[in-house]
């Protein structure tokens, strides 16, 4: 009885997760729909100028999406190989209290809200300006450091989870074919815990895609364009989503609002639909 009850309890939660969802986005889509169309990306302008930047684009989502994706990429780029060397040294060295108070580190800036570190870019940049270059400013790489600091305890202790979890047996047989330490990680350990750190790379991605908060303390304003370089401002569909929503004057502005929440939650899905079926392929025993 206890279990068939456990088991519908399990049911009802699932089922009202699912229509959760599910209401959530068919009003999303249902307040966009009007104005999913070209001009909530290129506006007035011709698709072909406004993708390759010859004219600037006013009042659509196309400078959003470019500043999104670049600055998630880069984000990703700075922290991918420092969180995952992080996990795998926390998994696979000795313990001391050094290892022990890092995992800790891990953990607290994990739980840190993003608007701090978002104030800590704008105080880095306060910093800069007064001591060092005076010419500092907010930027797509002073936000995508900021991202970077953001996600890297979510690819540390991915990393660490996935390479802890291989199991010990296998371990023991590397042992018995003669592998050094480098051998174990290089050859077994890492390949074992493709996918668990592949869903770290997931996970940093949608994190940093729609943060909001560093990057408006940080680079992300309206009416910026295409990024031009690195130490440039940017547009962000999160901040597009934000000021859109919050200073709309008229619905064809909150239904910008609205088809940037519905682009942002495609580049999200698509992101994941790729890295999965990479995985996929991965799995595949015909892969090499």
């Amino acid at each position: 009885m206890r279990a068939r009850l456990f088991h519908l309890w399990c049911l009802v939660c699932t089922c009202c997760l699912i229509l959760t969802l599910g209401g959530i986005v068919f009003y999303l889509v249902s307040q966009s729909l009007p104005y999913l169309n070209g001009a909530l990306f290129f506006g007035d302008t011709p698709v072909w100028d406004a993708i390759s930047g010859k004219t600037r684009v006013w009042g659509a989502l196309w400078p959003a999406c470019v500043g999104t994706f670049s600055v998630t990429i880069i984000a990703l780029l700075i922290a991918l190989l420092p969180g995952i060397a992080t996990g795998i040294w926390l998994a696979e060295f000795p313990r001391s209290r050094f290892s022990t108070g890092l995992g800790l580190a891990i953990d607290v800036l994990a739980g840190t809200p993003s608007v701090l570190m978002g104030l800590f870019g704008f105080t880095m940049i306060l910093f800069l300006r007064e001591h060092i270059a005076p010419a500092a400013n907010h930027s797509l790489l002073l936000s995508a450091s900021c991202l970077a600091i953001l996600i890297l305890p979510y690819l540390a202790s991915t990393t660490r989870t996935a390479m802890q979890s291989v199991p010990l047996s296998l371990r023991i047989s590397t042992h018995a074919l003669g592998m050094n330490h480098w051998q174990r990680i290089w050859y077994v350990l890492l390949p074992r815990s493709t996918k668990g750190i592949l869903s770290g790379i997931m996970l940093s991605f949608g994190r940093a895609a729609e943060d909001t908060a560093v990057i408006m303390l940080t680079g992300a304003v309206a009416s910026a364009g295409l990024p031009s370089s690195l130490l440039a401002r940017y547009e962000a569909l999160p901040f597009s989503i934000f000021y859109y929503s919050a200073q709309y004057q008229t619905k064809g502005e909150l239904g910008l609002a609205f088809g940037a929440s519905v682009t942002l939650m495609c580049l999200t899905a698509t992101t994941f639909a790729i890295t999965g079926m990479v995985y996929q392929q991965s799995l595949s025993p015909h892969h090499d």
